[in-house]
Formats: C-alpha cells, sequence, structure tokens
C-alpha cells in the first residue's frame, strides 16, 4: 500500500491528511512535499491529520520530527489529530507526545490555534 498526501493551507496552518502507510519507502516524498509547501506558502503552524493513516514506522517518526523542528524555527507550533491506535502507540513509545500536542479532530486542532474553518 502507498502513502496519500493531502496538503492544503488554510490561513497559516499547513493541513497535512495522510492515508496508507508512511514507512522509509515514502518518508521522503512527504518531506519534499511539506518543505515545498513551507517555502512557498506563509505558514506558521502544521496541523497533522492521521486519521486514515494504517501504518507508520521510524521513517515516518523521523519526518514527523524533522517538520516539527522545521515549524518550530519558524516560531509556530505542531498538532496532531485524529490518530489511529496503532499510530498513536508508536508516538506514545517514541515520547513524541511529549513536545507535539494532540488533538481529537482536525476542527479542535485548527481552533486551538485560533483558525476557524
Amino acid at each position: 500500500m502507498s502513502l496519500g498526501i493531502d496538503l492544503n493551507v488554510k490561513e497559516s496552518v499547513l493541513c497535512i491528511r495522510l492515508t496508507g502507510e508512511l514507512d522509509h519507502h515514502t518518508a521522503e516524498t512527504l518531506r519534499s512535499q511539506v518543505s515545498d509547501h513551507l517555502r512557498q506558502h506563509d505558514v506558521r503552524h502544521i496541523v497533522l491529520n492521521l486519521e486514515e493513516l494504517s501504518f507508520m514506522d521510524s521513517s515516518g517518526l523521523g519526518v514527523v520530527l524533522g517538520r516539527y523542528k522545521e515549524i518550530k524555527q519558524l516560531g509556530g507550533e505542531m498538532i496532531v489529530c485524529a490518530i489511529s491506535p496503532a499510530v498513536k502507540r508508536l508516538f506514545d513509545m517514541s515520547g513524541l507526545f511529549k513536545i507535539i500536542r494532540l488533538e481529537h479532530s482536525e476542527q479542535q486542532a485548527l481552533e486551538t490555534l485560533g483558525v476557524a474553518s
């Protein structure tokens, strides 16, 4: 299975919706697409919607952590939302939720960042 990547910008927030599998085969594609969007748009925050992501490995965690660092350097915040139980477990084990906020839904994440959808 491959990775589906849907990127759109709402005000100053880059919304990333992933479907399928984020692994060593697809991590570089996600990294480059998100970095391109950050360069092309006036983005201060990232909302990462993982509701339809069925699998993630350590390469995926690396991409998420890298984009977190990238957005932090811009003075922004990353929020993960709508995460599946299997992927949430990986985030819990890695300790990423100590630095990245988790919200129940994309709507709640956007509201937290002050963006009405």
